[in-house]
């Protein structure tokens, strides 16, 4: 079993699985990969199954050095991978030997990274899961520098690439209304799908506010605690709304004008701070048809898997971007 030492990471870093469901009623977080699709995309470049427990990278640079040989990916919108300074491209696994040098970075259009080991990245398993939740120190302690990432017994895989780019959607962020949307006027709906609200700076795994005009309640902002979803917009009484994330609160008493469907979450948490949002009311079928064609990319990305040695191909060549200066005849677009 190998493993990578961390010797220098920044604070957001931790290891996420699918998360821990079916314990919300009894007050636990599920926690969680905050980008599921970018977790899926690093553990099949590795032949993981696509919920395997990966790390999490927020913003900064991560370092690790390796002990052993290992299969790893990093998977996520524009994001960085380096071994013994070799730039490693995007969309592709590598193996790395006993004694070389790891960085990794998320990229400067998203906020997340995962990076994947060959075998699942190890941990205790608690309630079913292997994710991080810091506030309540479920899942093990906090990583740091002098951690050590050991993966899986399974270490026997060879580096593949992914065919075509599964970050490439430039959509609207997509919300339904409710469940308290009844708590004010139709038109504070239209105000929040009219591009006025920008990613604030105040984010963590829990939650991040959106910055721009108040929403305004019509029956008050106070209302018995019910429970909380993932995306769901909740707004306290200053009217600036909070987007709630993987490591959220089980239950709230703020009205919640909306929430960001599931097909999307992802997407939406990997936007920097000051990124414009946009957003765009969707019907409760609409939803439900992009979570279902979000479970068919993430169930397709093995049919997507070729081996990175396999030669040039026309398929190949029209994924290279050959116009913007040096690249590899041999490697998909980075």
């Amino acid at each position: 079993m190998g493993a990578l030492l961390i010797t220098a990471c920044g604070p957001a870093i931790s290891i996420q699985d699918r998360g821990r469901l079916g314990f919300q009623r009894f007050g636990v977080s599920p926690a969680g990969a905050i980008d599921p699709l970018s977790l899926a995309v690093a553990n099949v470049l590795v032949g993981n199954p696509a919920d395997s427990a990966a790390v999490e990278l927020g913003v900064g640079v991560t370092r690790f050095v390796a002990e052993g040989s290992l299969l790893i990916a990093l998977a996520g919108p524009d994001c960085q991978l380096e071994v013994e300074g070799r730039r490693i491209p995007q969309l592709s696994s590598v193996e790395v030997r006993d004694g070389e040098t790891v960085i990794a970075r998320a990229g400067a259009r998203a906020v997340y990274a995962y990076l994947a080991v060959r075998g699942g990245v190890a941990g205790p398993r608690e309630m079913g899961s292997r994710s991080q939740h810091r506030r309540s120190a479920i899942g093990g302690p906090a990583l740091g520098p002098g951690s050590a990432v050991r993966g899986g017994d399974d270490t026997d895989g060879t580096p593949k690439r992914l065919i075509g780019n599964p970050f490439d959607d430039p959509g609207p962020i997509r919300i339904l209304a409710g469940p308290q949307d009844d708590y004010f006027d139709p038109s504070m709906i239209a105000r929040l799908c009219r591009g006025d609200y920008r990613i604030g700076a105040l984010r963590d795994r829990m939650g991040l506010q959106l910055d721009g005009p108040p929403l305004q309640h019509r029956h008050g902002y106070n209302i018995v605690s019910d429970g909380i979803v993932e995306g769901a917009i909740q707004v306290p009484g200053n009217g600036r709304p909070i987007v709630l994330l993987r490591d959220r609160q089980t239950t709230g008493g703020y009205p919640k004008i909306a929430t960001i469907i599931s097909a999307d979450i992802g997407r939406f948490a990997q936007l920097p701070s000051g990124t414009a949002v946009r957003l765009r009311l969707v019907t409760l079928d609409e939803a439900i048809e992009a979570a279902r064609a979000m479970k068919s990319l993430i169930d397709g990305l093995d049919g997507k898997l070729a081996p990175l040695e396999a030669g040039l191909s026309s398929e190949l060549l029209l994924s290279l971007n050959l116009i913007d200066g040096v690249t590899s005849a041999e490697a998909p677009a980075s």
